[in-house]
Formats: structure tokens, C-alpha cells, sequence
């Protein structure tokens, strides 16, 4: 087995919170971790899957049946699908601090940012901690080949499949069955083809500045819609808004998001990239890889982190810029060459923004200065270097 990065903090957060949600899109490893997880605190547990009939019978008089259990630690797998518990959740949990037992009470797992925070946003308040899951990160697979889990993706049977094959079957199946099956439950009903479609437009757009009013023409809707569409997805955690740094000097900044699809192997099978010969071969070869180290560095990235994108009017730009809890920053420009060169315009946002850090992102395998203030890294090293 694969050991999560957020495993640690999984541990922590269920010592001190009464309540924690873990959130991430479907099949990402959320019930594998829940389950080592409470095996590691060395206390009972009972697991209950609300997509089951018969964990479902179970509750059908939910505070009956949790109240027989308040001494275990409880996971509710897809808990998004019975909005009524969270009240219920509230009352045992305030019923059991009480009794002095405060700390590790439920563990709840959720397919989607928007509907379990919507539930147990105010519901359980000051009871509940929340962490994502994402897809494996360059750390976690680190025996294997990074272009590997670059072509793949991180979702973990596309990433082990036997085949480049099955793996890119096990995603075109996972897509159908989001459009199909998930999405509809999460909001209005959307046609699965006009999602798909507009899904597949961000594929092509991938690492490039939002321009919704575009989306909307080509997909035959109003920009509201369209809107709608974009913000379902990134709140099903499948597609990430990079949003633009704004500061105070006197410059015109870019006010648009880039946008990009979270997981790479299913930005390839949404493009219908079987292998890496022909993902070097493809127009999207360079935002693909940029996704790809985007999102190692952010899921790697210490809490409080934010990830953001530089640029100007006048040419200045910064691919991401990490803005951390002390106000300090670090610019990263991300190159998929192995020679990198820092352009003019790199130097021109650094110049703007004084960055403490300055960083090449490449496919190479050495550290090495470009200039006497810049460092040209491999992958593996700059998610090193943010947990320094």
C-alpha cells in the first residue's frame, strides 16, 4: 500500500476534533485511508457505506443506532447522501462532551466540497475539521516513474492498472460515470453530453485565462450557465480555478482565473491520449505538464499555502506564485525543457513582487543556478523544499 501524505494529519486532526470530514472526488483512496487510519488509532470503529441498502436500513432510525455506538469511532462513507444526519451528528456529539469523551468521534467522508460543507457547514460548527484528499502526489508514488503518474494521473487504479490500456479504459469509465451517475445528484439536471463538452473545452483550455462569455457561445448557453457548469466542476474537486495575485502597484493586472483539470490522466483521456509518445507529440504537452506540477506543489504545499499566477499588461508573468502565512513569496516558473531560460517577463513580475524564492521547475534531475538568485529544480526537489 501507498502511504497518503495526509495520513499524519488525518491522525492529529481525529485527536482534537470531534468531527472530520475528508473530501475528494470519488475512487481518490478516501475509504482505504479512513480505514488505516482508525485501525492506527487502536480504538473500535464501525464503518457504514450510505450508498448500501443495508448500512442504510441501519439508519433508518439514525439516533438509535449511533447512540448504541457512542463509544466507537463511526465512519459515514458518502455521507452527502443523508442530509438529515448532520443534525442528529450535532446532538450525539455535544452529548458526548458531556460524558467527556470529546475527540474522534465521527470520521465522514464526501465525494464533493459544495454539499457536505453546504450540510455541515453550520450544523456542526466549531465540531468539525475538514481535510482534501487528492489524487497521489509525485512524493507518495516516488518508486515509480514520474511520467508514469504525469500520463496517468494520480487516481489510484488508473495509476496501477496492468496497462497503459486499462488504465485509460478505468478513466473514460470513471468520466462516463461522474457525467451519468454523480454529477446529476449534486445539482440541476445537466445533459451529460453539454457536460462533457464543456468538460472537454477545458481540457483543450487547460492552464489558460477564463473567458466564460466564450465558453458559453461555443456551448449554445448564457454565460450564467456556463458559470454554473465551471463552478459544479471545481467544486466536485476535478477542476481548479488558479486565481491572479492582486496587489497594490500601480500596474494593470490580469483579473481572470486560469483554469485547469486537477488530475492529468483524466485531462488526457478527456483529450484521448493513450501513451506518452503521443502526449509529446500534442499541442497540450506544455500546460499539461505545468497542471502536473502545479498540483504536486500545491497538494504539497504546508497548510495556510496559496497558490496563485502573476501577470501584467505590460508582459510580466509569473506561472505560480506562492503566497505563504508570513506574506512571504516565492515565484516559480515551470518549463518542460531540459534546458530551461527564464524569459523576460519572469524577471520583470520578480522585479514587481521582491519574491524570497525564485525557482525553475524542469524535467531534469539536478539542482542547479540559472543566476545568482534563481534555481533551476527538479520536481521531486521543490515539493522537498516546501516542507523544509
Amino acid at each position: 500500500m501507498l502511504e497518503r501524505d495526509l495520513t499524519p494529519r488525518l491522525l492529529e486532526t481525529l485527536a482534537y476534533s470531534a468531527a472530520t470530514a475528508i473530501i475528494g472526488p470519488r475512487q481518490v483512496g478516501k475509504t482505504t485511508l479512513a480505514l488505516e487510519a482508525a485501525k492506527a488509532t487502536g480504538r473500535s470503529y464501525i464503518y457504514l457505506d450510505l450508498e448500501s441498502e443495508r448500512d442504510q436500513a441501519k439508519l433508518a432510525q439514525a439516533e438509535l443506532y449511533l447512540t448504541d455506538h457512542l463509544d466507537k469511532l463511526v465512519i459515514l462513507d458518502e455521507v452527502h447522501r443523508a442530509p438529515g444526519l448532520f443534525p442528529i451528528l450535532r446532538g450525539l456529539i455535544d452529548r458526548n462532551r458531556r460524558d467527556g469523551r470529546s475527540n474522534g468521534q465521527y470520521l465522514l467522508l464526501g465525494s464533493a466540497a459544495l454539499d457536505l460543507l453546504k450540510q455541515s457547514g453550520e450544523t456542526l460548527a466549531g465540531r468539525i475539521a475538514y481535510l482534501e484528499l487528492a489524487p497521489f502526489n509525485l512524493h507518495e508514488v516516488s518508486p515509480l516513474p514520474p511520467d508514469e503518474l504525469w500520463l496517468r494521473g494520480g487516481f489510484p487504479e488508473s495509476l496501477l492498472a496492468a496497462s497503459s490500456a486499462r488504465s485509460l479504459r478505468w478513466r473514460q469509465d470513471f468520466i462516463r460515470t461522474y457525467l451519468e451517475r454523480d454529477i446529476p445528484q449534486f445539482g440541476p439536471r445537466i445533459a451529460a453530453e453539454t457536460l462533457r463538452r464543456f468538460w472537454g473545452m477545458l481540457a483543450h483550455h487547460q492552464g489558460g485565462i477564463l473567458n466564460t462569455a466564450q465558453f458559453a457561445r461555443n456551448l449554445g448557453v448564457d454565460g450564467k450557465t456556463a458559470a454554473s457548469y465551471l463552478d459544479l466542476l471545481v467544486d466536485l474537486l476535478l477542476v481548479r480555478r488558479l486565481t491572479p495575485w492582486h496587489a497594490n502597484l500601480g500596474k494593470r493586472l490580469v483579473k481572470s482565473p486560469k483554469v485547469y483539470v486537477r488530475d492529468t490522466g483524466l485531462l488526457h483521456a478527456l483529450l484521448s491520449i493513450p501513451d506518452k509518445e503521443t502526449l509529446l507529440a500534442h499541442p497540450i504537452v506544455g500546460p499539461s505538464w505545468e497542471g502536473f506540477v502545479l498540483e504536486n506543489l500545491l497538494n504539497r504545499a504546508p497548510e495556510g499555502v496559496q497558490g496563485h499566477f502573476y501577470r501584467s499588461s505590460g508582459g510580466a508573468e509569473i506561472d505560480l506564485l506562492l503566497s505563504w502565512p508570513d506574506n512571504t513569496l516565492w515565484a516559480i516558473e515551470i518549463k518542460r525543457s531540459l534546458s530551461p531560460k527564464v524569459e523576460k517577463g519572469f524577471h520583470s513580475a520578480c522585479l514587481d513582487l521582491n519574491p524570497a524564492r525564485k525557482l525553475v521547475i524542469y524535467p531534469g534531475e539536478e539542482t542547479y543556478r540559472l543566476s545568482e538568485d534563481i534555481q533551476a529544480m527538479p520536481l521531486h526537489a521543490a515539493m522537498a523544499e516546501l516542507t523544509k
